[in-house]
């Protein structure tokens, strides 16, 4: 990100989607080989000693002729050693025997050379690519299709679920507020600081960009003469071996006493070397006189003496500093960013009608840091840094966070998505076989899986196989990637890297799915993939986008077992019920800016944002209450949620703190684990899910106590006009209470 080279902008800088075919239910995608078929378990056992896994092999490809020998200044391997991030050339594969529609095919290309059409290098490279993607629409629709054009208006707007793990849980929203001059498109989402590395990469920040100049400086330096006799050395020894035995009160050893007669002997015979400068005479006398400090010490002992310096003069030289360069252009490949005051959408909910609005202009301020970035055309990004945002004194929340912006109007929502290439991001949508991926990573982290045996294993066997598959692509195709220039060569190893990842995935899944079925209790992955609490797709039903867990669908008798007796509550503080249901969600300090609802709806906003608790809704178990007040939110089947991945709590009020650096955070009192959490006793235990709750979907409390008749009957009028009769699969009548029902 601006070092004056973009060496940096490797093949990983933009990032390509992993593809298979679809899975129709969780299932053994690729069958482990049988005994003596050549499984690869060289990749899965490391220094570590962890077990090695036997995974699926990698189906042999047909190797395309050998080109001819290249020049000798333009090694393809050497070119594209850079972008594979290996040294050598893999081993050549056997050809195996083509098929009758391969030689079909082969024919076929043979009549395009003979006819004097053949594709050029880097057209070939895209048709193939085009081959792919095709493929992709046909075997792998997404899990959350893209809107055209969002909703304009929708407070929460449409979630989508974007492939790979650039992006915390997979997330990302298009909404489009309404506005004067027209629907104001907008993806907001919150990328891995995993992945920041890759963003950064694509952007020319000021400052950042490095110039090298010649300066005069005064430096200062040791003289040459003491350089070659090693004065200063041999003077710092003798020192620091005296200074051994006087700190411990020790007697003098013959070996100090050696020490310092060598560094005499060699600063005597300096002084008495008649051709030396007044310089160099003076700074011989510096160490004797150091020397005879030592001398006394040796003969009569005392306190440890001070640290000596070595003897220095000042000189001016010219030297050659890098020095960043404020407003230089930007590096050809990249965007150029502003840095300025961290900031957010300053938007505005219309509560008679429930719209969203924005003028595409106004914000908020924010403690912190985020970069503005120009992708062109009217399209621009903003962008709030893990790196230039210390968690010391800068909102936590708010790391991390991207917004995408489209040109003023209708229709960009696809455009969204794919303008993340611009910013080295992952830009396909999720589909059903990355899903599990996404699935299986989830609940590594909620079940606290890292660590198990074998894990580490699995996880390094896994990418092995994309990289292996990466380098046999490239071996294939070495003598079309030779033609190509640099721009080109990327967009191939772009593609070169789709295409591998949508070839070995349903491995990779296997790979990890059995090493998650082993740490969780199952003989197999297919044992795990069979279990009735195995979903590996999101719900996507209500306004948020959440992943489970399998050891809580799969037990669900025994977590409300465990629970029994207690809820999960949320007490409103005086917010407006009715403006709650009327957008549907208890939504996170985070979701609610962005949405357009006012600040100090929360017990401590600004605390929450510099925890990072601001990101996340707060629940606490209680025992079940008989007489609950009103402006309450009861779930009384905490199984409800305990089933999503991304919570995490406290048995006691830490501000949902997951900063580091925040004096409330305490790593050992953090837990995950739904069996503990319904132990908590203290009385101001949280819970905290990530984004929010949809209140009116699956996820709908068991209870919603009013304050009053009044305020009830308003809430069941509006609900009824939206069409909503149940929530939770119970009648709206049953949910909603007051408290004088008590």
């Amino acid at each position: 990100m601006g070092t004056g080279s973009k060496s940096s902008h490797q093949s990983y800088a933009v990032s390509p989607t992993a593809l298979a075919e679809a899975p129709a239910a969780p299932l053994d995608i690729t069958g482990a080989p049988a005994a003596g078929e050549g499984a690869v378990t060289g990749m899965a056992a490391g220094a570590s000693g962890e077990a090695a896994f036997e995974v699926p092999e990698l189906p042999e490809p047909v190797v395309e002729p050998a080109s001819p020998e290249p020049p000798a200044d333009k090694d393809p391997l050497t070119e594209l050693d850079g972008l594979l991030g290996t040294e050598s050339e893999p081993e050549p594969v056997a050809a195996a025997e083509p098929s009758e529609d391969e030689a079909q095919e082969a024919s076929a290309e043979g009549e395009l050379q003979s006819s004097g059409e053949e594709p050029s290098a880097e057209e070939d490279v895209l048709l193939q690519a085009e081959d792919i993607e095709e493929e992709e629409e046909e075997t792998d629709p997404p899990l959350t299709p893209v809107p055209a054009a969002p909703p304009v208006g929708e407070p929460t707007g449409t979630p989508i679920l974007v492939g790979g793990d650039d992006f915390i849980n997979s997330e990302a929203t298009l909404v489009a507020y309404d506005s004067p001059d027209g629907p104001r498109e907008v993806l907001l989402t919150h990328i891995s600081e995993e992945a920041e590395e890759k963003l950064l990469d694509a952007l020319s920040i000021p400052g950042t960009h490095m110039e090298e100049i010649q300066v005069e400086e005064e430096v200062k330096e040791r003289l040459d003469l003491d350089k070659e006799k090693k004065l200063a050395e041999l003077t710092k020894t003798a020192i620091t071996s005296v200074q051994h035995k006087l700190k411990g009160s020790l007697p003098m050893s013959d070996a100090s006493i050696a020490k310092h007669q060598a560094a005499v002997d060699a600063v005597t015979a300096v002084l008495n070397d008649p051709s030396i400068s007044d310089e160099e005479k003076a700074m011989a006398q510096h160490y004797m006189d150091q020397l005879d400090v030592v001398k006394d010490k040796i003969d009569n002992g005392g306190s440890v003496m001070p640290w000596m310096d070595a003897y220095e003069v000042t000189a001016t030289k010219m030297v050659t500093k890098q020095i960043p360069v404020p407003n230089g252009d930007p590096e050809p490949g990249t965007l150029p960013a502003t840095v300025r005051k961290a900031s957010r959408i300053q938007a505005n909910l219309d509560p008679a009608t429930g719209q969203t609005s924005w003028d595409g202009v106004s914000r908020s301020s924010a403690q912190g840091t985020e970069y503005e970035i120009d992708m062109g055309d009217g399209w621009k990004a903003v962008y709030r840094p893990y790196k230039d945002n210390n968690p010391a004194n800068t909102e936590f929340s708010l790391r991390g966070q991207l917004e995408v912006h489209a040109p003023a109007g209708a229709g960009h929502g696809k455009d969204l998505v794919d303008r993340l290439e611009q910013l080295h991001l992952m830009n396909k949508p999720m589909t059903a076989a990355e899903g599990e991926w996404t699935y299986l990573a989830n609940n590594i982290r909620a079940q606290g899986l890292e660590g198990s045996a074998g894990m580490k294993a699995a996880m390094e066997t896994a990418q092995g196989l994309q990289d292996l598959q990466v380098q046999e692509i490239v071996h294939q195709r070495m003598e079309s990637l030779m033609g190509l220039d640099s721009d080109a060569l990327q967009t191939a190893m772009k593609r070169i890297h789709l295409e591998a990842s949508h070839k070995v995935l349903p491995m990779k899944v296997e790979v990890v799915r059995d090493a998650v079925a082993k740490a969780s209790g199952f003989s197999s992955g297919a044992e795990l993939a069979a279990s009735p609490g195995y979903e590996p797709t999101p719900s996507t039903g209500g306004k948020w986008l959440t992943w489970s867990r399998f050891d809580v669908t799969g037990k669900q008798a025994e977590i409300q077992s465990a629970f029994k007796g207690r809820s999960l509550t949320h007490n409103l503080n005086g917010g407006d019920l009715a403006s709650l249901l009327g957008t549907g969600v208890l939504a996170s300090t985070e979701k609610r800016a962005v949405m357009g609802i006012g600040g100090n709806l929360g017990m401590s906003e600004q605390d929450d944002k510099m925890t990072g608790g601001a990101n996340s809704v707060f629940l606490r178990v209680k025992k079940t209450p008989s007489s609950p007040g009103g402006g309450r939110l009861i779930w009384d089947d905490p199984s409800v949620l305990m089933q999503r991945s991304d919570y995490y709590a406290y048995n006691g009020d830490h501000y949902g703190a997951i900063n580091p650096a925040h004096y409330n955070y305490n790593a050992g009192a953090i837990t995950r684990d739904p069996m503990e959490i319904a132990k908590f006793s203290g009385s101001s235990n949280e819970i905290m899910f990530r984004n929010g709750i949809d209140l009116l979907g699956a996820e709908a409390p068991s209870r919603i106590v009013c304050h009053t008749a009044a305020e009830r009957s308003s809430i069941l009028a509006s609900l009824t006009a939206r069409g909503i009769t149940q929530l939770g699969g119970k009648p709206v009548e049953d949910v909603l209470c007051t408290e004088y029902d008590y």
